[in-house]
C-alpha cells in the first residue's frame, strides 16, 4: 500500500475503535455482519445472532 492508503487505512481503524468503546460506555451492542449473519456483541462480552430493539432497553438521550 502507499503511505497515504497507510494513513487513511489508520484513521479509519481508530475511528472504529472510537465508536466501538462509545457503544460500550453507552450499552449499546457492537454489530458485525460475518459472512452474511448480523452478530451482537453486548457490553457483557456475550454474543448473539438476535436482538430485541425495544425501547425500554435503549439509552436515555442526556
Amino acid at each position: 500500500m502507499t503511505k497515504l492508503a497507510d494513513k487513511i487505512t489508520r484513521i479509519g481503524n481508530r475511528a472504529v475503535k472510537k465508536a466501538q468503546c462509545e457503544n460500550i460506555r453507552q450499552g449499546l451492542p457492537n454489530v458485525y455482519s460475518i459472512n452474511g449473519n448480523i452478530i451482537f456483541v453486548f457490553p457483557d462480552g456475550t454474543v448473539s445472532n438476535k436482538y430485541d430493539f425495544n425501547q425500554k432497553d435503549l439509552p436515555k438521550n442526556k
